[in-house]
């Protein structure tokens, strides 16, 4: 697997997938929110499989030398 989140999308994802999860466990969301799992996930492991399978990436370009 080959990393394709970048940066600050892995920050958001790890964010957002927190609050949500918080959420969630202090009931103030629904069951839904512990679907907070998958962005915090992936933005752990910094690779998405909806990016892959459509050949997106939010990695920074290395510069050629």
């Amino acid at each position: 697997m080959k990393s394709n989140v970048g940066g600050i999308d892995r920050v958001l994802r790890m964010v957002v997938g927190l609050v949500l999860i918080g959420l969630a466990a202090t009931n103030t969301v629904g069951w839904w929110g512990w679907l907070g799992i998958v962005p915090l996930a992936t933005g752990a492991i910094g690779w998405c499989p909806p990016y892959a399978l459509f050949g997106w990436s939010t990695c920074a370009m290395k510069k050629p030398d």
